[in-house]
Order: C-alpha cells, then structure tokens, then sequence
C-alpha cells in the first residue's frame, strides 16, 4: 500500500471514529454536547460570513432568548459533520460535499439554506515554488484537510491532470495548520481554504496555480433531522437569520468585511479578497438544482475513492439531502428582519 494511500486510509479512520466535537486525542473542541439548555445549538465559522453576523449582531439572542443560543466554533467542513453528528450542535454549515458524504455515510442530516457559493478553495504553492501546474504535482507532499471541499478540489484537480490520491503524498492537517506546513516548507503545495488561503497569498506571497469555481461546492447550511422534527419553529428563526444577514452583507460590505476580519484575527485586506472577491452571498437560498449538479458529478468520486458504502447509498442520499421549505419560507428578509416583496 502507498504512503499516500495509508495517511489518507488513517486520516478517514479519525473522521469516522471520533465523536462529534473530539479531536483524535479525545479533547473537545467546544460545546457540552447534549447536556446544553439552549434551544438551538449552531456553529460559526470563518468560511461562513453570515454565521460571524449573526453572531456579531446577537438577532438569535434577541428573539429566542440569550440563554436559548449556543455557539460553537467550526474549523473545518470535517468539524462540524462530527458535531453534527453527535449532537454538539443541532445546525452546523459545511461544503456541500461534506454534507453529501455525511448523509451518505448514516449521518441523518438535512440541508437546509444555501448560504454561499464560494471560490474557497484552490491549490497553492509556496513562493517561489518551480510548481506551475497540476501534473507538476506528482511524487509531492500535499496538505489537505479530509472530509472538506478542498480534499474533493484536490481530487479532482488531480483527476483533470492524469492523477489520482496516489500519486502524491496527502498530509492530513486542519486548514490552518496546512497553511502554516506550506509556508514553513513542510509540504510543497495544499489544498487551501479561505481566509487561510487569502492569507497565505498577501502576507507570505504563496500561489494559486490552478483556480476552478466549478470545483467548489456551494455552502450548506445542515441540520439534525430529530431537531428539525422537534423544533421546526426554531430552525425557521435561525434561516431567517440567514437571510436577514445575507442582505446585511449585501448592503453593508467595508462593515461585513470588518466583522470577518475581527472574527478570524485577520487583515481588513485579506478578509476584503475573501468575503468581497473569492464569495458570492446574493443567491438563491433555496437548496435545489444547482446544488444537486455538482454534487451529482462527484458520486463517482467518492464512490471510487472508498469514501461512501455503496453508489446506491449515496444517489439516495443525495435524493434526501435537501429541505428547502425553511429557505423558501424566509427568501427576500431584509436586513432589518422584516420580509420582502
């Protein structure tokens, strides 16, 4: 078996064995699980602008409570499925293909609200690098965090380039820590993910030599079935939310740009090239066709690489993936929370 093939074979074994909001040693990243007494329990992330808004301006608190709001931080797409999985949260936002994977794999989950589509992901060099290419990188070391969209990006990249998995070396890291391995010159390229990525090319001048939006799954935003069937009402407030801060972004960008910057400890420029350049939120919300399309084209992938039990699980997965009543219902809120035309 390749070295590749053995870190990736490990690298799966601790996204599946590890409880929701575990790391591989056992710490917790955040939350208490199932003993909290709030009414919804979701996840902020950096790659999730209106997550760090809704946040920011408390319109959860203010309508459910302060003691009915619990957050809990998201590093990675990977994160927050185990979250969601063992019940830390009961709404958490990953890549769209995560969210398929999840499902796919037993996780009873629903997406919800589409709340990005994103150019998040990209393969990156450090400066300086002779790698100008994808079919350059045979026989490298590459970071990449498993069971998030820039993995699927790495795959497929790889794919479009002659290559597969095995054909490189994957260092299994969390997204920041697989910026910090590029620039020390621990690996020659990764897999990036914003902010992580946007930082990476202004501060240390690494660079993105192969972009392609279509390999970049929208953002979704997932949520336990068993909550939603228990507190239907809730989920509503908390998409609403949604959509009142994805107008709130719309009309106030240098004040959204600052609300990431603050969040994720980062430069108004680099959260400017991320939030305003590399992400769209005036979307559709609603969770439907254009989602189902490229996920669609990944189920060979995740297929071939192991990734799922069978195709047939994972086609009927992507037939239930989808709840789009909640989206559909709260479409057109404006950023003051009042609905729309």
């Amino acid at each position: 078996m390749s070295r590749s093939l053995l870190v990736l074979t490990a690298g799966l074994l601790v996204l599946s064995g590890c409880a929701a909001g575990e790391n591989a040693d056992g710490s917790v990243d955040s939350g208490s699980g199932g003993s909290s007494g709030a009414s919804v329990r979701l996840d902020y992330a950096y790659y999730n602008p209106e997550s760090l808004v809704i946040k920011e301006q408390g319109w959860l608190e203010e309508e459910l409570g302060a003691d009915s709001v619990e957050w809990v931080l998201s590093q990675g797409s990977n994160k927050a499925n185990e979250n969601l999985r063992a019940g830390v949260v009961d709404i958490g936002s990953t890549a769209g293909t995560p969210a398929l994977l999840a499902r796919a794999n037993g996780s009873p989950i629903k997406s919800i609200d589409v709340y990005s589509r994103p150019e998040w992901s990209a393969i990156v060099v450090p400066a300086g690098s002779d790698i100008t290419g994808p079919e350059q990188l045979a026989g490298t070391r590459v970071a990449v965090t498993q069971g998030t969209d820039p993995y699927f990006f790495l795959v497929q990249t790889l794919a479009g380039a002659g290559l597969s998995p095995s054909d490189v070396e994957i260092v299994n890291l969390q997204h920041s820590d697989g910026r910090t391995a590029l620039e020390r010159g621990d690996v020659d390229a990764w897999a990036g993910l914003d902010p992580f990525m946007a930082q990476s090319e202004l501060d240390a001048g690494s660079q993105l030599i192969y972009r392609n939006l279509d390999f970049n799954s929208y953002g979704l935003l997932n949520a336990n079935e068993s909550f939603l069937e228990r507190d239907p009402e809730t989920a509503a407030t908390v998409v609403r939310a949604y959509e009142r801060a994805r107008a709130w972004i719309v009309e106030n960008p240098d004040a959204a740009v600052e609300t990431l910057a603050e969040a994720a400890s980062i430069t108004p420029e680099v959260a400017r090239l991320q939030l305003l350049e590399r992400t769209q939120v005036d979307i559709d919300p609603v969770p439907g066709p254009a989602q189902r399309e490229v996920l669609e084209r990944l189920v060979p992938t995740l297929v071939s690489e192991g990734l799922v039990r069978s195709e047939d699980d994972t086609r009927t997965a992507l037939d239930t993936l989808f709840e789009p009543r909640f989206a559909r219902d709260a479409a057109g809120t404006r950023s003051d929370g009042t609905a729309g035309e």
